[in-house]
């Protein structure tokens, strides 16, 4: 490992002070309600740990079950009415977790143990999902980061694998193409101590990933006490694909991408040209005049979900997948 050049950037990091991002804030906020009447009460299931998780559980009667999961700061109330309207349209069974560190109750607000247990906390659900039907498909989605947190699952060597993929405005990582400048105003990273705690986990020194680098500017009018407004270390990391070329290119299953044309925290022009080059199977729409969060309550994006999950087969992929061999994974 060459330590010298990241150390110049620690120091260029440490006098540099964290700027506001070329848009400033602009995420529409008022586009989610601030009480979601469609929300149903919280379930649990155990993860590999023991821990009781909770998630909202919306019954279509259906044989495909979709996992929506939540973007950053957020928590499984504001995906209701989505997770509604398809289950009311027979289209899917949808659960909406709260993750680890998030929701009414975590054990630690804003923290996880180690970098990969979302990623195992995901599949821990799929495996309670199966449970109920060994046959049935489940479809991993997820909207901002919980559209990456699926992308680091299908990069990942964890079992139960999902059947297909709804990545609604993913996240992909801080420099992939499709970003904006810190999110569109959103999201504060702490550069300096980022770029610290790198260096030190390259060298095998973990103690200090329960560190604070990550914080976000939720207006006080649209906090209700749910959100989480500040990230460690690990959980900034875990919330993320690993590395999202190689683990895009580890997506063999089908994959739908959606984002909005007015995306004020992504340049939506841009997710296409990067899945034609490293998930070319993939499928990707721009919905016009939808922003960022817009995505999640838009009606014809709504509409468009359903359509699209009618599609799906009903039952588990029995094609081989060749994820395991793919060039590129690291």
């Amino acid at each position: 490992m060459r330590v010298g050049p990241l150390l110049f950037l620690l120091v260029l990091a440490c006098t540099q002070p964290d700027e506001m991002g070329e848009a400033g804030q602009q995420l529409d906020f008022e586009a989610l309600a601030a009480s979601y009447p469609n929300a149903t009460r919280e379930q649990s299931f155990v993860a590999r740990d023991l821990s009781e998780l909770p998630f909202r559980y919306y019954d279509g009667r259906a044989s495909i079950s979709l996992i929506l999961l939540h973007g950053s700061g957020a928590h499984s109330i504001y995906l209701s009415e989505m997770a509604a309207a398809i289950a009311a349209a027979g289209a899917a069974n949808v659960y909406t977790p709260d993750l680890r560190g998030h929701g009414r109750t975590p054990e630690r607000r804003g923290d996880i143990d180690y970098m990969n247990q979302l990623e195992d906390d995901v599949s821990d659900l799929i495996s309670f999902i199966r449970q109920g039907d060994s046959e049935a498909a489940v479809v991993l989605g997820g909207h901002s980061s919980g559209g990456g947190l699926a992308i680091r699952v299908a990069g990942g060597d964890n079992a139960p694998r999902p059947d297909a993929y709804l990545l609604l405005a993913p996240f992909l990582q801080y420099d992939a193409p499709t970003v904006r400048p810190q999110s569109g105003g959103w999201a504060h990273p702490q550069i300096a101590k980022i770029i610290l705690l790198t260096l030190l986990n390259q060298v095998g020194v973990t103690a200090f990933n329960n560190a604070t680098v990550l914080t976000f500017d939720l207006p006080a009018s649209r906090q209700s006490g749910l959100e989480t407004l500040s990230y460690t270390y690990r959980l900034m990391n875990g919330f993320a694909p690993r590395d999202y070329r190689a683990d895009l290119r580890a997506m063999c299953e089908p994959v739908w991408v959606v984002v909005g044309h007015d995306d004020a925290a992504f340049y939506a022009d841009q997710f296409g040209p990067v899945f034609e080059e490293l998930a070319p199977h993939a499928s990707v729409d721009m919905v016009p005049g939808v922003g960022h969060l817009e995505l999640v309550a838009a009606p014809q994006v709504h509409a468009a979900v359903v359509s699209w999950l009618r599609e799906l087969p009903d039952r588990r992929s029995t094609r081989a997948c060749s994820w395991q061999q793919t060039a590129g994974r690291s």
